[in-house]
């Protein structure tokens, strides 16, 4: 019986150590995650940083071109009038595309359509062999 006893100990300090050691593995793989995060996280908020003090400096920038702004008010009104005029020829430009391109597309359907419908281009159809 005694035997029994210390097989028992001994096999419950074994299952022990083993139980220890896969542990302490998770611990230290657990250690390196959160170092691995942390540096992570501490580059990003560095160029969360740097990005925040270019926006600043833009802004700056900006402003600096708003006080300026009243002065050039006139100049970006013409710019705008010209803009506009511009837009405008090109916005009947690309209409007057769209129709023809329409226009072309109808007439190409209608004449395949009624290229197959008409007994000379069934004829055509059946000796011309399809690549």
């Amino acid at each position: 019986m005694g035997t029994v006893l210390i097989t028992l100990i001994f096999m419950s300090g074994l299952l022990a150590l083993v139980t220890g050691i896969f542990a302490l593995r998770a611990g230290l793989k657990l250690r390196r995650s959160y170092v691995a995060l942390q540096s992570r996280l501490i580059s990003e908020v560095a160029q969360l940083a740097d990005r925040t003090s270019e926006l600043e400096e833009s802004l700056t920038g900006l402003d600096a071109r708003a006080q300026a702004l009243p002065v050039r008010i006139a100049e970006l009104q013409q710019n705008l009038t010209t803009l506009r005029v511009l837009t405008n020829a090109l916005g009947i430009s690309l209409r007057q595309v769209q129709r023809l391109l329409s226009f072309s597309s109808i007439k190409s359907s209608f004449a395949e359509a009624f290229g197959t419908i008409t007994p000379n281009g069934q004829e055509r159809r059946a000796e011309d062999p399809q690549p």
